[in-house]
């Protein structure tokens, strides 16, 4: 059955290889520009993918440099890892916690790294950014201090480089 919804998603949304990994589309990009206080080049005020992550693909360790905010829509619980300031945040999106409450929303501040991947066979997500997305503000881990951190983080963090 998820082989067969997951084939149905790619269809329905044209989803498309993305270069982090995983599969896109783009549903939104406001024709309102702004000035974007990072970049200081104007962007559009905000911007939205769908994205599907299928078992054994991973959202490789990346950053955007404004907010990213990713809502869980449908499929396996994701897990959706941050880092900033030598603190990594490792999250599962869609499960119950222990009060009985369920994440299906996980804010990325700009210019954290985030990666992420799916717990089970797939996650279908979408992928918010304000000032919007650009890959010209888009960049895997490049330097090797923070490719350091990332190994000596220990667990599984270096599968996502």
């Amino acid at each position: 059955m998820s082989q067969q919804r997951i084939a149905q998603l790619k269809k329905q949304f044209n989803l498309i290889a993305h270069p982090e990994g995983g599969f896109f589309s783009e549903e939104y990009r406001s024709e309102m520009n702004v000035l974007s206080p990072v970049v200081n080049q104007p962007r559009p005020s905000i911007t939205h993918i769908y994205f599907l992550l299928e078992h054994s693909q991973v959202s490789r360790w990346h950053r955007v440099m404004h907010d990213e905010i990713w809502n869980l829509y449908e499929g396996d619980p994701l897990r959706i890892i941050s880092l900033a300031d030598g603190q990594v945040k490792d999250q599962v999106l869609g499960e119950l916690n222990n009060v009985m409450r369920s994440e299906f929303f996980k804010l990325i501040k700009g210019g954290e790294y985030q990666a992420a991947e799916t717990t089970g066979q797939y996650s279908f997500m979408g992928c918010t950014v304000a000032p919007g997305f650009d890959f010209k503000d888009f960049s895997y881990v490049e330097d090797q201090a923070t490719r350091d951190e990332i190994l000596n983080l220990g667990g599984d963090y270096a599968k996502f480089l």
